[in-house]
């Protein structure tokens, strides 16, 4: 069912700037590639969850997926196969090379978006 949820929308953008401001300058070996990477699936989930009213466990679980996805496409050189080769945006926002840690980050995430709600949840029963 479509809905406008102003939480996740806030913290759609937060995690928005969060990840530009990693993107822009941050260019290390583990917070850029590893922290990023296990906060987008924060990002994406807060975005559909705007819109989106469904459980948090299939959006979690469509979240995760379609992160494999882009990584596995990054795995098939997707960038290049796409003649994007030289854009820079499209580089980062695609990104340009497979992981196995990616899929853990996204699996993080993933999971600590699930506690994460779970104690939310539990902390309104309790109210």
């Amino acid at each position: 069912m479509l809905t406008f949820n102003l939480k996740y929308f806030l913290l759609t953008l937060l995690f928005f700037i969060v990840e530009v401001l990693i993107a822009l300058f941050i260019h290390d070996r583990f917070i850029r590639p590893y922290v990023g990477d296990y906060l987008v699936v924060f990002l994406i989930y807060c975005a559909v969850k705007t819109f989106l009213k469904a459980s948090q466990v299939k959006v979690a679980i469509g979240v995760l997926l379609f992160s494999y996805t882009i990584e596995v496409l990054q795995y098939f050189n997707i960038v290049d196969r796409l003649g994007l080769a030289g854009n820079r945006l499209a580089k980062t926002v695609i990104g340009y090379g497979f992981e196995w840690l990616d899929l853990l980050a996204y699996t993080l995430g993933v999971i600590t978006i699930l506690l994460l709600e779970r104690v939310g949840k539990q902390n309104k029963s309790v109210n």
